[in-house]
């Protein structure tokens, strides 16, 4: 390549780079997000044109090498569009994990590839490999176990026999392998042993985990996919790459963080696996106990029609039950009453980190609606009804004591409003594995029935009793 192309496929990756960092913080507000999104799909396209370049005019494509190159991108694109076309957003946690998964096999492909190709391999291009390898395989297979088990093909937390011990020995192997690779024994097929021993410790990792944990295990994926395409960047020492992959796994860390601290784990219990069981406990709203009061629709629209100030609680059942389009019709219909309306989001509320706001948003509710939980749990007290759809340990009271599951997580504080409602399709407990002491206050109702169905008989009701 000549000096000017050179320079210019520089500055082009340096731009696409520059782009992906001003895009992740575009998307840090909700407001901006979209221009988030496309700022860094401009960046991407910058960066792919340099690539396109840089490949041209280094004297090594023939046209089938051509061929194969645009058949990929032909048969990605189309995936792509077509995923984002069709895929509903209650689908979206899914979507996120096949991705991390394409993301992180794809990462080790890569490694393999270049391996194979190079006998003279640096110990530092060595130590990206293994680490691009061991990485991308765990994601890779994690990833697409985490995907079947929120499409519902494969259900509740599965603990086998010496899992730990299984784990324990994959891990060995894969760090013994690695070591050996690193130590100059160039063989593809010790790097396949690392390869395997990375697959078998993404499906360990993740089968142990409760449905309604995945939003962890996601953000912890979602990391560690970004972690592996910057080892990807070194071991082809492409710079975009590397900034990339960065910038995804520290912001994947972080949040992984957030969501462990919310939920009051450690990211250790989370890399462990099994700290969560899944929703477990009393099935039906007729076993509840002499502490639970059942309530009537009727009662539900009347309380919530002559209120002043509702605030709504979505969960994990409201998501599960693709009920946002009704929650939002029924706040509008309370809105135009006269009834200040707002949305209580926990930091681990929905299916995946955020996943409760874009839902939200899809169903048009508006983002001054949307409050996070420090911003939001002051207004509890001036709160005239509190209305929790499908969340469970994120309200329970028993997190300000010690000594239980759940002690020391940050909760919102709904028992402190007037009037709650819970709508809940039965007595389960969430992924703690105890029972919700908010149920059981004085101030509590317990509107049995599913989420969906249970907000647009009371969108119903309020039209017509207050008619």
């Amino acid at each position: 390549m000549t000096d000017g192309v050179v320079t210019a496929v520089r500055l082009a990756s340096l731009g696409g780079a520059v782009c992906f960092v001003l895009g992740l913080h575009l998307m840090n507000s909700p407001a901006t997000a979209r221009r988030g999104n496309q700022v860094s799909a401009f960046g991407m396209a910058v960066a792919l044109a340099a690539v396109f370049v840089e490949v041209a005019h280094g004297g090594t494509m023939s046209a089938a090498r051509w061929l194969v190159l645009l058949a990929g991108i032909l048969v990605g694109s189309a995936a792509g569009l077509y995923s984002a076309r069709t895929v509903p957003m209650t689908s979206m946690p899914q979507l996120v994990s096949l991705f991390n998964a394409v993301g992180g096999g794809a990462a080790a492909l890569i490694a393999i590839a270049d391996y194979d190709h190079d006998p003279r391999v640096s110990a530092g291009t060595a130590t990206a490999t293994v680490l691009d390898v061991l990485i991308g395989g765990i994601t890779f297979s994690g990833s697409l176990l985490a995907a079947a088990k929120l499409q519902g093909y494969w259900s509740g937390s599965i603990s086998p026999p010496g899992g730990r011990l299984i784990s324990a020995a994959l891990f060995l192997v894969a760090v013994g392998s690695g070591i050996a690779v690193i130590a100059g024994a160039h063989s593809l097929p010790i790097l396949l042993i690392v390869v395997i021993a990375a697959l078998g410790l993404g499906v360990f990792m993740v089968l142990p985990i409760g449905g309604a944990d995945m939003p962890v295990v996601i953000s912890l994926l979602n990391a560690f996919t970004g972690t592996a395409v910057a080892m990807a960047g070194f071991v082809l020492q492409n710079a975009t790459l590397t900034i990339a992959g960065a910038l995804v796994g520290a912001s994947g860390g972080i949040l992984t963080k957030l969501m462990a601290d919310a939920m009051n784990r450690s990211v250790v219990n989370i890399v462990a696996g099994g700290f969560g069981t899944g929703a477990v406990g009393i099935e039906t709203g007729a076993d509840a106990g002499s502490g639970v009061r059942p309530i009537a629709v009727d009662d539900v629209a009347l309380q919530l029609a002559y209120a002043q100030k509702v605030i709504i609680v979505p969960g994990y059942g409201l998501a599960a039950a693709q009920a946002q389009h009704e929650v939002r019709e029924l706040a509008s219909l309370l809105e135009s009453r006269g009834v200040d309306v707002s949305y209580a989001i926990h930091p681990v509320a929905g299916r995946m980190p955020g996943h409760m706001n874009v839902l939200l948003a899809e169903a048009d509710v508006p983002y001054d609606q949307l409050k996070e939980m420090d911003d939001v749990n002051p207004e509890f007290d001036r709160t005239d009804v509190a209305l929790v759809i499908g969340a469970n340990d994120v309200t329970n009271p028993a997190a300000r004591r010690p000594g239980n599951a759940v002690s020391g997580m940050p909760i919102l504080d709904v028992d402190h409003a007037r009037s709650i409602i819970v709508l809940k399709r039965s007595m389960a407990s969430g992924y703690a594995g105890i029972d919700n002491e908010l149920y059981s206050d004085p101030k509590t109702s317990m509107f049995f029935t599913d989420a969906k169905k249970g907000l647009a008989d009371l969108v119903a009701a309020t039209k017509t009793l207050v008619a």
